[in-house]
């Protein structure tokens, strides 16, 4: 059997829009250091994503020190913002349930506003041990989550995508492949597996790190926009429909929860433990 390693990482300080890939990153219990602790809301407090503004794809987040970023975008001059001080907390909506956060400075909203062309701000997720439970449905006691979608991390296999893109290839839409990872928006990207393996990962290890397969990860309209343009078709999902429903979900890739802290990096040994 071959070895399974790290491909690549990919950190998304902000909700939604495109981040880094670094070397290397520290493992926390709510997720990979950095990754998804802020996001854009409307002027309901409803959490923005590329769901509702494909355009956020086009804009990017670069992590600083002290747990700011760096805002970039097209036809926008870039925008550091810190992290706001302590201060009242503001509760905002993510899939329908709240979650208590930190309002940014107001240059952060004027900049998010002009660039989305409707009423919006930004907010921080100040303590992510006790904001937000992971879906009791699939949550052992005490685990949280960033303002990611569900989970702390997400898995994927260079394998899955490319058995994926054949699937595509063969299809209706075979223009629209084929597929780069990114569409996925995965924290770690895996070589060396074979296609869908990861469906199976009870326990895996990286690294320092070790992680529990918490579930699949169920597909949605952010697959469809490509990262580079913003623009939206009909694939994966409609592959995903015919190839790869698990119970409710169109799958790929797999969610996963921090059991041991470290520190993970491109290069290291996957281990599947069980």
């Amino acid at each position: 059997m071959s070895k399974l390693h790290v491909q690549a990482l990919h950190v998304h300080p902000v909700k939604s829009l495109a981040g880094t890939a670094p070397c290397e990153v520290a493992v926390e219990p709510w997720g990979l250091a950095a990754d998804r602790r802020w996001a854009v809301v409307d002027s309901e407090g409803t959490v923005i994503t590329q769901r509702q503004q494909p355009r956020l794809a086009l804009a990017s987040a670069r992590p600083l020190g002290g747990g700011g970023v760096s805002l970039s975008a097209p036809g926008m001059a870039d925008l550091t913002v810190d992290v706001p001080e302590p201060g009242p907390l503001e509760p905002v909506v993510l899939f329908g349930k709240k979650i208590e956060t930190v309002v940014a400075a107001r240059a952060a909203a004027d900049w998010f506003s002009a660039y989305l062309g409707v009423p919006a701000r930004m907010v921080h997720l100040d303590d992510p041990a006790v904001r937000r439970p992971v879906d009791p449905d699939y949550a052992l006691p005490g685990e949280t989550v960033s303002l990611a979608d569900a989970y702390p991390l997400l898995i994927a296999t260079l394998a899955s995508l490319d058995a994926l893109n054949s699937l595509i290839a063969q299809g209706d839409h075979p223009g629209e492949g084929p597929l780069p990872m990114n569409r996925f928006r995965p924290n770690v990207v895996v070589s060396g597996a074979g296609a869908w393996d990861e469906d199976g990962w009870r326990r895996i290890a990286i690294g320092e790190a070790e992680f529990r397969g918490a579930r699949e990860c169920g597909r949605c309209i952010v697959t469809t926009t490509d990262q580079e343009t913003a623009e939206r078709g009909k694939e994966p999902l409609m592959t995903l429909g015919r190839h790869r429903r698990i119970g409710k979900s169109l799958a790929f890739g797999r969610q996963l929860v921090p059991v041991r802290l470290g520190t993970i990096r491109v290069g290291d040994e996957v281990r599947v433990l069980e």
